[in-house]
């Protein structure tokens, strides 16, 4: 591995540190990306001081996080055992879950959507390049008086909830513009889709969602849980395709 390779890796590496998150637009982010080898040296160096790199298809963004071997050193028993390691209050995780389904849930559907139709318009030429919208493009922004008259009850209200949107902002996770609440660059980092999405799609804070009087996030959030209930149409057993075959014989021969 080359010297000016090793130096891109500490250079990249140490402005994730210094920034805690980068644009995938960065220019060494950019070829990051793409250069295999690259990628590799960040992954170690940031290892040897017990971290690795967070990256996510359907983000506009790269960051770092623990490894899981330096979390139990790090946090010790209870730290593990908290429900986050960033010192939010519990109404403060609810109102960030909140924010997560009002916003990710509907970007994701929007971006898997979009990419799909792209791709029927390619071809079969080129059927497997899939490219995805930019998050900021896609993701919807939550009204903030909808967020207050759907759950302000439910999350302590508006001085609870006012103080916790400054934290979440603090922290990354969104960001205010006036009076609409969007996307911040860790929001669809650092929580699991796979392992969030369907614990709210399939338990009762769905309900919850269902109701949310938001125009634009809370509908479509809304669509996607309708969707996540549609019932799977039933596949046909070779038996049944031979019986409906057969029946259709019969009524295609008519009377003898």
């Amino acid at each position: 591995m080359s010297q000016k390779l090793q130096d891109d890796a500490a250079l990249l590496a140490a402005q994730l540190l210094a920034r805690r998150w980068l644009p995938r637009s960065h220019a060494l982010v950019k070829r990051a990306l793409i250069d295999d080898e690259l990628w590799a040296a960040l992954g170690e160096r940031l290892a040897a001081v017990g971290l690795r790199v967070v990256d996510n298809l359907y983000a506009d963004h790269i960051s770092v996080a623990m490894l899981r071997s330096a979390e139990s050193a790090v946090f010790g028993e209870t730290g593990l055992a908290a429900n986050n390691n960033l010192d939010l209050p519990r109404d403060g995780v609810a109102l960030l879950v909140v924010l997560w389904s009002l916003i990710v849930l509907p970007k994701r559907q929007r971006q898997v959507a979009r990419a799909d139709a792209v791709e029927a318009g390619q071809g079969e030429m080129f059927a497997t390049d899939k490219p995805l919208p930019l998050a900021s493009s896609v993701a919807p922004s939550v009204s903030y008086r909808s967020l207050l008259a759907d759950f302000g009850n439910q999350l302590g209200k508006k001085l609870r909830i006012d103080s916790n949107l400054k934290l979440l902002e603090r922290h990354g996770f969104i960001l205010r513009r006036g009076e609409d609440i969007a996307e911040g660059p860790l929001l669809d980092l650092m929580l699991d889709y796979d392992l969030l999405a369907p614990r709210i799609l399939d338990g009762a804070l769905a309900d919850v969602l269902g109701r949310t009087t938001d125009a634009v996030a809370g509908a479509e959030t809304k669509a996607v849980i309708d969707k996540r209930r549609e019932p799977e149409p039933e596949e046909e057993t070779p038996e049944a395709v031979i019986e409906e075959r057969a029946h259709q014989e019969e009524q295609d021969e008519g009377p003898a």
